[in-house]
C-alpha cells in the first residue's frame, strides 16, 4: 500500500504530494503506526471472511450487542476524565 502512495496512484501520477507522509512512515514512525500492520491485515483478513458467512456474522452481532452493557458517552467522557487525565469538570457561565 506504502508503494501506491509512494507511486502517485492517489495524487494523478505525482509522487511528491504524499513523499512527507510515507518518509515519515518509513523512516520515523513516531507513533509505530506500522509497528503491528501485519497483525493489522490478518486481523482485517478474519474479519472478511466472518462478514462472508452471514449467520456466523448475524450471530456475532446479536451476542456482541446482547454482551456490551450500558453505554453512555458522558459516562465514558467522566471516568477518563476522572481516570486517566486526573482533571474535574469546570463550572460554566450562563452569563444569564
Amino acid at each position: 500500500m506504502l508503494d501506491l502512495i509512494g507511486s502517485g496512484h492517489f495524487s494523478h501520477g505525482d509522487p511528491e504530494v504524499f513523499r512527507p507522509l510515507v518518509d515519515n512512515l518509513l523512516l520515523s514512525d513516531p507513533y509505530l503506526l506500522l509497528a503491528d500492520y501485519t497483525d493489522y491485515i490478518a486481523c482485517q483478513d478474519a474479519v472478511s471472511a466472518a462478514y462472508r458467512d452471514t449467520e456466523k456474522w448475524t450471530r456475532m452481532s446479536i451476542l456482541n450487542t446482547a454482551r456490551m452493557g450500558k453505554f453512555s458517552s458522558d459516562r465514558s467522557i467522566a471516568e477518563y476524565c476522572k481516570d486517566i487525565w486526573h482533571v474535574s469538570p469546570l463550572p460554566i457561565e450562563t452569563g444569564a
